[in-house]
């Protein structure tokens, strides 16, 4: 019997989170690589490292801005509230649209800058009814879905939990929960938010805990893929470790960095 031919391709994949407008570098992350993966939060709403990008300031300016990221890093949620639904309030056209608009023309952009062959899922600030508008042939979505790439299982779930926040894409625990059950046992977990472990949701700068997983900490547990990859959490306390068999890494804040995370086999 011959032996069996040696594998000669490595397969390398690039891995982004938490774009935030940042088409320019977006465009060149699969540079090099055999895919690229999109953990989501591809629109900029409020850029908290500068407070001059971003929907909200383009609509209410740069010292609006400054005033409810103030709030907002002070966990003063409900004024930061407040504020905003005055400055909507001043606004003469429907809220739902104009940030329906804004949304859109970012979206144009960036699902443009997308490589072929592209595997993405949602962010808790993206708008996923639009996602199947913008994306081309070459991107696939999925959200408690799996895939093959280079004969390794990818599951992808998208979104996060509800917080104080509001943001567009927040469902429930249990909801959350439903799409880890059914992306099963895989190679590479994606998702957005990360496992409930307090040194991966603690944001250095924010000074705050952002909501983390259970139901994915869980799994992680359980089904002990090789890897979990996962973004959301912009200055992580630590970015990178293991959870029994799995390497968990947050794989950045792609709007600051433009570096996308590789992974190679």
């Amino acid at each position: 019997m011959a032996p069996t031919p040696a594998r000669n391709h490595r397969t390398r994949v690039h891995v982004v989170s938490d774009v935030h407008g940042n088409a320019r570098d977006l465009a060149r992350a699969g540079e090099g690589a055999d895919a690229l993966v999109c953990l989501g939060d591809l629109v900029l709403f409020l850029d908290y490292a500068d407070h001059s990008r971003g929907i909200f300031p383009d609509l209410f300016g740069v010292e609006n801005a400054d005033r409810i990221v103030a709030l907002r890093t002070a966990r003063r949620f409900e004024e930061a509230r407040l504020l905003g639904a005055s400055l909507w309030a001043g606004l003469q056209e429907n809220r739902a649209m104009v940030i329906e608009e804004a949304v859109r023309k970012q979206y144009a952009e960036l699902f443009t800058a997308f490589p072929t062959p592209t595997y993405a899922t949602y962010g808790n600030v993206d708008m996923p009814p639009l996602w199947r508008e913008y994306a081309g042939p070459g991107t696939t979505v999925l959200d408690g879905e799996r895939v093959e790439i280079g004969g390794r299982v990818f599951g992808f779930v998208g979104g996060g939990l509800r917080t104080p926040m509001r943001t567009p894409y927040e469902i429930s625990d249990e909801e959350y929960a439903a799409k880890i059950e059914a992306v099963g046992e895989v190679d590479v977990l994606c998702t957005h938010i990360p496992p409930e472990v307090p040194e991966l949701v603690y944001d250095t700068v924010a000074r705050r805990f952002e909501r983390g997983s259970r139901a994915l900490l869980d799994a992680i547990r359980r089904t002990r893929p090789r890897y979990s990859l996962f973004g959301h959490v912009h200055q992580p306390l630590v970015k990178r470790m293991r959870i029994g068999a799995t390497e968990c890494v947050n794989v950045g804040h792609f709007a600051s960095t433009g570096t996308p995370w590789a992974l190679e086999w």
